[in-house]
């Protein structure tokens, strides 16, 4: 039996393990995933060198939304260790002013009340339509809850003081597959295609009927396409 291939994966703002549940375990023949805790710190920064940290000497790297950004950061600081790259539903560039503004109103918002998790009104921006009112929605949700409030204010500021990571983008030189929901709202595909378009030879796949979340809300392809990407 071959050596399996080390696959670190990476979740977004408000996710845990469960984002990246079912790749971990169906990919377990081919690969040894670990799963990071990014709700620790609040910069990228530290973010990044607290995986780095704990990774192996070199990886497979798997990353969604925020976890996207700290992938980045990683390549920064030690692009050697990369043997592979996974961008799903994230950008390389900053928030927009609108952006920013909505991510600032929700942590005063948060300092001056409680944590409510994912809103009934913030779950269609996360998952597809058709997710909103079924069981997936409420894992979701239920995710969220366990991450808190306290990890959430954490991860906004960092989000909020990343770098603008385009600049980056043309000196990635490792295989990268490039994904994204064609309903996604928060990083739409637009954003999807400027990472393709300045990372050579990158691959970019698109999910049908899908929001933000490939590895939850079509977990089967997301696992599919993780499987060709490490075995390319």
């Amino acid at each position: 039996m071959s050596e399996r291939i080390p696959l670190v994966l990476l979740p977004g703002l408000l996710c845990d393990e469960r984002l990246w549940r079912d790749q971990a375990r169906d990919l377990s023949d081919i690969a040894a995933p670990a799963l990071p805790d990014l709700t620790l710190d609040d910069t990228v920064d530290a973010m990044a060198k607290r995986v780095l940290a704990a990774a192996p000497e070199r990886f497979a790297l798997a990353a969604l939304s925020m976890g996207g950004y700290v992938a980045f950061e990683i390549l920064r600081q030690q692009p050697e260790r990369v043997t592979r790259l996974a961008l799903l539903d994230t950008s390389a560039s900053q928030d927009s002013p609108e952006r920013t503004a909505q991510r600032l109103a929700a942590i005063e918002s948060m300092k001056h009340g409680r944590f409510f998790g994912v809103t009934a009104r913030m779950l269609p921006q996360l998952v597809h339509a058709r997710h909103v009112h079924d069981p997936l929605g409420e894992e979701v949700r239920a995710m969220a809850k366990r991450v808190g409030g306290d990890a959430f204010l954490r991860q906004q500021n960092a989000i909020l003081t990343r770098p603008d990571s385009r600049p980056l983008l043309s000196s990635i030189r490792v295989p990268t597959w490039v994904g994204v929901g064609d309903s996604d709202i928060l990083t739409p595909p637009s954003d999807a295609e400027e990472m393709h378009r300045h990372i050579a030879g990158s691959t970019l796949h698109t999910f049908v009927s899908c929001g933000h979340l490939p590895p939850m809300e079509s977990p089967e392809e997301t696992t599919a396409v993780l499987r060709r990407w490490l075995q390319a």
